[in-house]
């Protein structure tokens, strides 16, 4: 941002970049979430970034070497192939050293940093997929203790669905298995829950739905 004006000071784009874009396999659909300083194996401290797109890699870059573009291959920190089961139309989450992702038509993923690297296999997913165009989780916790992944599904009737963040295999709660009590109408696309003050808020076509404990 010298002088007032934004100027490309590094990049990173995919070596079968021409081709991934002609099959409508391309990076633009999901966001990029900056991650924590880490240190890798040898005590260094990488600035690090992560992202996926269409293509259903996983792609783990160095904020400070993101690596550019090489016909012959890509330059990379790390990168996963098929660490998505669909394409990523949303973004991950991050909490306490790990990444959670929820892809199209895929399960809610957890992936583990350790050493700078993220696991390349998922250290825990859930039983439940989500159809297009997939879900953002947001974290809740107290401090580290009690930590849940929330998620919306798009769909009618749409869902609110909260897993133990450890466990993406327990399922804590989801607005459909009390039939209609807790049920908010059909779904909308790209809907982030927001938790604060023990409420979850969820937006809808026509308002916000809020969730609490029952009294």
């Amino acid at each position: 941002t010298t002088g007032g004006t934004l100027s490309v000071a590094d990049y990173f784009n995919m070596s079968a970049t021409v081709a991934e874009s002609n099959a409508d396999e391309d990076l633009g659909s999901g966001g990029v979430l900056l991650l924590p300083d880490v240190q890798d194996g040898g005590g260094n401290v990488k600035h690090l970034a992560v992202g996926a797109g269409k293509d259903q890699v996983i792609y783990v870059v160095d904020r400070d070497d993101m690596g550019k573009f090489h016909a012959g291959g890509d330059h990379i920190w790390q990168e996963i192939p098929n660490g998505l089961g669909g394409g990523e139309f949303a973004m991950p989450a991050y909490f306490n050293g790990t990444v959670y992702y929820g892809a199209v038509g895929d399960v809610l993923r957890a992936f583990r940093i350790s050493d700078a690297k993220l696991s390349t296999l998922p250290i825990s997913q859930s039983a439940h997929s989500f159809g297009y165009p997939g879900a953002t989780p947001s974290l809740s916790a107290d401090g580290v203790e009690n930590a849940i992944v929330w998620v919306v599904e798009n769909g009618s009737p749409a869902g609110l669905y909260a897993y133990d963040a450890g466990n993406l295999a327990h399922e804590l709660y989801d607005s459909n298995q009390a039939g209609s009590r807790d049920q908010f109408g059909p779904g909308n696309k790209f809907i982030t829950p927001t938790v604060v003050d023990g409420r979850v808020y969820v937006g809808t076509r026509d308002g916000v739905a809020v969730f609490g404990l029952l009294h």
